[in-house]
């Protein structure tokens, strides 16, 4: 029923039996890199199929493109974004998206380099073994689930709290089995479906920014049509860019962030799925620059211009408080915006990223095995429904409220992404060592990462900072469920690391720079007539031409 890997020995053939060419296509067929379920496929067929984890490759440049522009945007930035805004005020959001984003611009920069030369499955997952130990590979590996099983948990939570808003007669769990169900079938149809949903969901939600930031602006000019006076920064004023909170609010407001920017990195474990991961892959890390400013930035500025940190819908308990800024910031301006739902694929874009994960860990012996299998068509159906199926801790909301449940799940995704990231920046400062120690030219990275060392030791301190300190604000009043909750994924990693040790032993040694496996794991792109990407031009050697170096600098 499920993809195994096959041998790539070639069959014994008699001499003389039979006829030579029936035998050298069966000699053809027993040589592809794999056989699903027993049944023989054409050539083009096949190569589509991942020889190792036995995915398709059926993302192209422009999927993994949008993916990297507006991908996991959804309910969880639009009506989050309105708990940081009421703790920290609008300076505090705006500071929040600023320092997180220069942050995972050069956690991206790290991943760009690293998933470029090694699109391999389980990218930053499979690289910390590679460069690290298998250990901590595990650590990233389980951290990284968390992240996308409280994010699905989020989505899950907010659409259901806000249709249950809508229509009360409704039980919440009726929502979550409509829309549980509905997922899964859409998933189960492949990555090809998968990644045109993006495409266009992702588009439609720029379009969607693009029109809220341009009512803002009228808006705020006093442009709108009834509208007697102009908004100008008002907000900034009173109830105050801090709203009294000061830095304390800023520190609350970098958790939030942090989960909002949370699938940035996607892009990394997609490529696998990727045609051509040597072109997709860099121009996607490219992309990420102007997500950051657009997207953001944009949302940070525009939601603290509009909406006021103390707004009704922002403070008030219940499925009312799951309102979004941009909601709110309508329906003071006096249009109808009652309604306005950021339903969108954030749900099916949590789903992708979590099973892809615990998929290639349960292919490399650190998740239950069952959960490593495809079908025919390259879907992981098992790692589908255990991750969907992870998305039912948004039921907690039953008993504690919406919006308690918000705030607990997304102390948990932050600490996790910022775990992650600093583990991606550590990933790549081992594999520049092993680079150097094993006397390799640095022209043979296809994508490399602007302003080393110093992005990646910045990305690698600043995550360890921020996952130590934010939770401080939790010690004065001491509140021990808030600290539990922002804190308990700290010694989590270092007991799953800890374990792994005890379980692998004397066999999980730390990889010496000179030992580490720095060939293996490249593939080439489908539609580049086999051109490896260590091989193509270099940015910014003599080979490629002003106007590409230019581009690609920027």
């Amino acid at each position: 029923m499920f993809w195994r890997p096959q041998s790539t020995e070639k069959s014994h053939v008699e001499p003389g039996a039979g006829d030579s060419s029936a035998d050298n296509h069966d000699d053809e067929i027993a040589n592809t890199p794999f056989n699903t379920y027993g049944s023989h496929h054409d050539v083009g067929e096949t190569s589509l199929i991942d020889p190792d984890s036995g995915v398709k490759r059926g993302l192209e440049n422009r999927h993994l493109s949008m993916m990297a522009l507006a991908g996991i945007i959804g309910p969880g930035l639009l009506v989050g974004a309105g708990g940081a805004l009421n703790n920290g005020g609008p300076a505090s959001l705006l500071i929040g998206f600023g320092v997180i984003g220069i942050i995972a611009f050069a956690i991206m920069q790290s991943l760009g380099e690293v998933t470029t030369l090694f699109p391999g499955g389980g990218s930053f997952v499979s690289l910390a073994e590679r460069m690290v130990d298998k250990s901590f590979s595990v650590a990233v590996g389980w951290n990284y689930f968390i992240i996308w099983a409280a994010v699905l948990a989020n989505e899950y939570n907010v659409i259901c709290g806000i249709l249950t808003y809508w229509t009360p007669h409704v039980p919440l769990w009726g929502f979550f089995l409509i829309l549980w169900s509905l997922f899964t079938a859409f998933q189960l149809l492949g990555v090809e479906a998968f990644g045109e949903a993006e495409f266009w969901l992702a588009l439609f939600k720029i379009l969607g920014l693009s029109a809220y930031f341009i009512f803002s602006i009228v808006y705020a000019a006093g442009g709108l049509i009834g509208q007697t006076d102009s908004l100008g920064f008002r907000y900034w004023h009173d109830p105050g860019a801090f709203n009294g909170n000061g830095f304390r609010g800023v520190a609350v407001v970098f958790v939030f962030c942090s989960t909002f920017y949370a699938g940035i990195e996607s892009v990394a474990v997609a490529a696998t799925e990727t045609r051509n991961p040597g072109v997709a892959v860099p121009q996607a890390i490219r992309q990420v620059f102007w997500r950051i400013i657009f997207v953001y930035m944009g949302s940070a500025l525009f939601f603290g211009i509009t909406c006021p940190a103390d707004a009704d819908g922002l403070i008030n308990g219940g499925a009312k408080a799951l309102q979004s800024p941009m909601t709110i910031a309508i329906q003071i301006a006096g249009w109808n915006g009652g309604k306005l739902t950021p339903l969108n694929d954030s749900i099916n874009s949590s789903i992708y990223i979590g099973s892809r994960t615990v998929l290639y860990m349960a292919q490399s012996g650190k998740a239950p095995k069952f959960l490593g299998r495809t079908n025919k068509r390259g879907v992981p159906v098992w790692a589908i429904v255990l991750t969907n199926a992870v998305g039912s801790i948004s039921m907690m909301n039953v008993s504690t409220g919406a919006s308690k449940a918000y705030g607990y799940i997304v102390n948990l995704s932050g600490v996790s992404t910022f775990l992650v990231w600093g583990s991606i920046s550590f990933i790549h400062i081992r594999f520049r060592r092993a680079w150097i120690a094993q006397n390799r030219n640095l022209n043979g990275i296809p994508f490399k990462s602007m302003f080393y060392p110093f992005l990646a030791y910045f990305g690698l301190v600043a995550n360890v900072f921020l996952a130590v300190v934010q939770g401080w604000t939790t010690l004065s009043p001491f509140n021990a469920s808030n600290f539990v909750d922002a804190y308990i994924l700290l010694p989590l990693f270092g007991f799953i690391y800890l374990v792994g040790k005890l379980y692998w032993g004397s066999s999980d040694q730390l990889k010496r720079s000179w030992d580490i496996d720095l060939d293996s794991g490249r593939r080439t792109d489908l539609d580049d007539k086999g051109i490896m990407p260590e091989e193509e031009p270099c940015v910014g050697s003599s080979k490629a031409s002003t106007w590409r170096r230019a581009w690609n600098l920027l």
